[in-house]
């Protein structure tokens, strides 16, 4: 399953991302635009100056900046979809289409969903007649080399409060999920980036073990558009067990 890109996209070179969602591009045509950079991470490896980019231009009322920066060229041959808010909606899809086998008993599915006062809005709540499962997606794009991918980037203070809410979740009985969206053609295979943020990878194995479920779900982008590919394995000790 493809979801293509509309309109289509446009090839250029990083110059620089800075002021977190800012970044010069240089397109093929020598012009040297500012556009947006829809990434609050911090991009390890993804934003190398000089690296090969595609962009998607949009001149529209009320719009600031001329485009958005949605792919990059990490290494040869190897495309990360660095728009971190797509992965929302190709997981959106790519459940309608019933492409996620361990979440195929959900026909319904409702979106940015808060369960308790004060707590987190999760991305899904899924809906059928078996009951319902909490889902939260993650994107990932950090790349660690011989196909391992990693998450978090950057320290995440949000994304360890989503695992112990799920974690709670789990523990009272509540079916409770969380998806590594991987839109990396180079990452294989994903583990907790302990070395990053090794409380983010305590509070994922606890999460486990009460019962959360992890899945990673490969997303290969390309310049016509992201292709929903299949599941990956999680490797919840770096180079240990893993979970499918």
């Amino acid at each position: 399953m493809l979801i293509p890109y509309e309109p289509a996209l446009v090839a250029g070179t990083l110059v620089q991302r800075y002021k977190r969602f800012l970044a010069d591009i240089r397109l093929a045509d020598g012009r040297e635009l500012t556009l947006h950079c829809p990434n609050t991470g911090s991009m390890k490896n993804c934003g190398e100056p000089g690296s090969r980019v595609w962009v998607k231009l949009e001149q529209r009322p009320g719009r600031k900046l001329p485009g958005t920066w949605e792919l990059v060229e990490t290494l040869p041959g190897e495309l990360a979809c660095i728009h971190s808010a797509r992965a929302n909606s190709v997981i959106a899809a790519a459940l309608t289409a019933g492409l996620i086998a361990p979440l195929t008993d959900y026909p319904v599915a409702r979106r940015e969903v808060t369960l308790t006062p004060g707590g987190s809005r999760f991305d899904f709540l899924l809906e059928g007649a078996t009951g319902s499962c909490v889902l939260e997606v993650k994107s990932v794009t950090l790349a660690l080399g011989g196909g391992v991918g990693a998450f978090p980037d950057a320290v995440s203070l949000r994304g360890q409060k989503h695992l112990r809410e799920l974690t709670q979740l789990a523990q009272a009985g509540q079916r409770a999920c969380l998806l590594f969206c991987v839109m990396h053609s180079g990452i294989a295979c994903v583990r907790p980036a302990d070395h990053i943020d090794p409380v983010y990878g305590q509070l994922l194995r606890e999460a486990v073990a009460a019962g959360v479920q992890v899945l990673a779900w490969s997303i290969i982008p390309t310049p016509l558009g992201l292709e929903v590919a299949g599941q990956l394995p999680v490797l919840l000790q770096g180079e240990g067990s893993s979970q499918t």
